[in-house]
């Protein structure tokens, strides 16, 4: 294979009719994280509202949310920009 020469990358032949070059894909990445961190967001905030309303005698339940807060931020961090945050500087 090194005596060919190298050539780009082209869809598969049954995506040829779709004009794939037309969309940007910055800024689809940028929505796509944006409605998966607003999603993140309500679904964190309904879940800590629901735990401290119907276990607020369970002495776990502070602890539990701040560590589903900074293992889910900081996992989410790690997705968008391939390095964890700062206070994790043990990983």
């Amino acid at each position: 294979m090194i005596d060919q020469p190298l050539t780009p990358f082209a869809p598969p032949a049954l995506f040829a009719e779709w004009n794939v070059s037309a969309i940007a894909v910055g800024p689809a990445i940028v929505w796509a994280f944006g409605i998966v961190a607003a999603f993140w967001g309500i679904y964190t905030l309904i879940a800590i509202y629901h735990w401290l309303k119907y276990s607020h005698a369970s002495w776990v339940a502070v602890p539990a949310i701040a560590a589903h807060l900074v293992i889910s931020f900081s996992l989410f961090t790690f997705a968008v920009s391939g390095t964890l945050p700062a206070f994790i500087p043990f990983i």
